[in-house]
């Protein structure tokens, strides 16, 4: 046999040979446990539990507080309080939006720009409120005639034809 055969069947022998772990008692030599082995149930085990020991703590880090110890992650206090001041920051700039165009409006009045009797406080705050306009969001008559010619298809799928909706888009 090959030199590469014969170190294989030795390291085969080794690994599934067994073997015989005693723990002993060293003032009495009295056998306090005893256990049979091989390298390979030894290295399986081992596997085994680093990959149990990995799942645990990976479980400890991802669903505890102790996520915020590791760089990168953010506390969930600050996250609410980041939130609380964005909600604050754009009160603010609404409000000052509006004291903006009232100071405006009130230079426009000192400069004679405009006349003391055209001034309106309610106008000025209301056009610094830039609400969008509402469209017509009603349905045509084309496309309710679409929804009835949809309704009756799905009623009945069976009666009409390929055919037969051809000659309703005709029309």
């Amino acid at each position: 046999m090959s030199k590469k055969r014969l170190k294989r069947r030795k390291l085969k022998e080794n690994l599934f040979n067994k073997r015989r772990l005693v723990i002993l008692n060293e003032d009495t030599f009295e056998e306090t446990f005893s256990l049979k082995l091989t390298l390979m149930n030894v290295f399986v085990v081992a596997t085994l539990g680093a990959i149990i020991i990995t799942f645990v703590t990976t479980f400890i880090i991802a669903f505890t507080p102790l996520r915020e110890f590791i760089p990168g992650y953010s506390s969930s206090k600050l996250k609410k309080d980041a939130m609380e001041l964005a909600l604050k920051s754009d009160s603010l700039s609404r409000a000052l939006k509006k004291n903006e165009a009232y100071i405006q409006s009130i230079q426009k009045v000192l400069t004679g720009e405009l006349e003391y009797a055209k001034f309106n406080k309610d106008s000025i705050l209301s056009a610094a409120d830039e609400v969008p306009s509402q469209a017509d969001l009603s349905a045509s008559k084309q496309e309710l005639e679409l929804r009835e010619q949809v309704a009756k298809e799905e009623k009945n799928p069976l009666s009409t034809s390929p055919k037969g909706r051809k000659q309703d888009t005709k029309k």
